[in-house]
């Protein structure tokens, strides 16, 4: 007698499509250096080939991205500095996402505008900044304004500094935005912004993150290189998630989110990777993908301590 559907397992989740840029930036170790001889070997592991590794580190490279000591599997990788600050709000982006996520980041109800008017004599950077805009998290409310639930004007300033259009900026804060007839800020939101593809990529997330404790908690021990493809899957997956997040306060959202559960359920994941390789070779590699996580979900609380024995 067969078994229902239902006493079927679970279907594996797909594993994320992995860069190969995002895997050079999931191997930058904290010195921001990156081993080309573990590069390729990582790359290999995963199905990659050599010329996609050559040209991806061509790439990155030319963009000014990495410095290049070295040929080959001999080669080592430095990251630049980033003089619009591009890298650190990423970091700085992920620890806010928990901090709302644990309540910790109310909003204050404001709405922070853009607006610029760029010619296209400078198309170039016109589109870098639009680019930044969104890639903050800002939606476009008509030709050239933006808005956002959070307060990136930082972070928008800076890039528009180092595009050279920073006369060209304007920002300001509103606590009273309408768009046509509507006013409400929950409803505004889910007009502005794409909630459900959001949350479906979250779900991706959670799913996968899910599959990945399971197989770390079973009897049998992953390989190195199964936690490490681990990690990086994971990194990919939560990139994917949280690219085009914009991180609206929690009072703008449907509830119940998926992205509070999605991020813990990764955090917990990065744990259990962590746990699982001790302090073996690859260690040093998983280090950088677990900062991001590194103290942003709380620690459980310590015990009471007992009650002294009555006198």
């Amino acid at each position: 007698m067969t078994g229902s559907p239902a006493d079927a397992p679970a279907a594996e989740p797909a594993a994320p499509q992995i860069a190969t840029r995002t895997l050079v930036f999931a191997l930058v170790r904290e010195d921001g250096t990156v081993d080309a001889g573990e590069l390729y070997t990582v790359a290999g592991a995963l199905g990659m080939t050599d010329q996609q590794v050559r040209l991806c580190l061509k790439r990155l490279v030319a963009e000014g991205r990495f410095t290049q000591e070295g040929r080959g599997r001999k080669a080592v990788l430095r990251a630049t500095a980033d003089p619009t600050g591009a890298v650190a709000p990423d970091v700085e982006y992920v620890r806010h996402a928990y901090r709302q996520d644990r309540g910790l980041a109310p909003w204050d109800g404001t709405w922070h505008l853009f607006a610029f008017a760029i010619p296209e004599t400078s198309r170039q950077a016109r589109d870098n900044l639009r680019d930044t805009l969104l890639h903050l998290g800002a939606a476009p409310l008509q030709g050239g304004l933006y808005v956002s639930a959070n307060a990136i004007g930082e972070s928008v300033e800076a890039h528009a500094r180092h595009l050279g259009v920073l006369p060209s900026l304007t920002r300001l804060t509103s606590r009273d935005l309408r768009v046509g007839d509507e006013t409400d800020p929950a409803r505004l939101a889910a007009l502005l912004w794409p909630l459900q593809r959001i949350a479906d990529r979250h779900e991706a997330l959670a799913a996968l993150a899910t599959a990945r404790l399971a197989r770390l908690s079973g009897p049998d021990r992953p390989t190195d290189t199964e936690r490490l493809t681990y990690a990086i899957e994971l990194a990919a997956s939560f990139t994917t998630a949280m690219e085009p997040d914009p991180l609206l306060p929690p009072e703008l959202l449907p509830r119940p989110w998926p992205g509070a559960r999605a991020r813990a359920l990764a955090a917990r994941c990065w744990e259990a990777l962590g746990d699982a390789g001790g302090q073996g070779p690859d260690r040093p590699r998983l280090f950088r993908l677990f900062r991001l996580h590194d103290g942003a979900v709380p620690a459980p609380a310590a015990p009471a301590a007992p009650a002294p024995p009555p006198s």
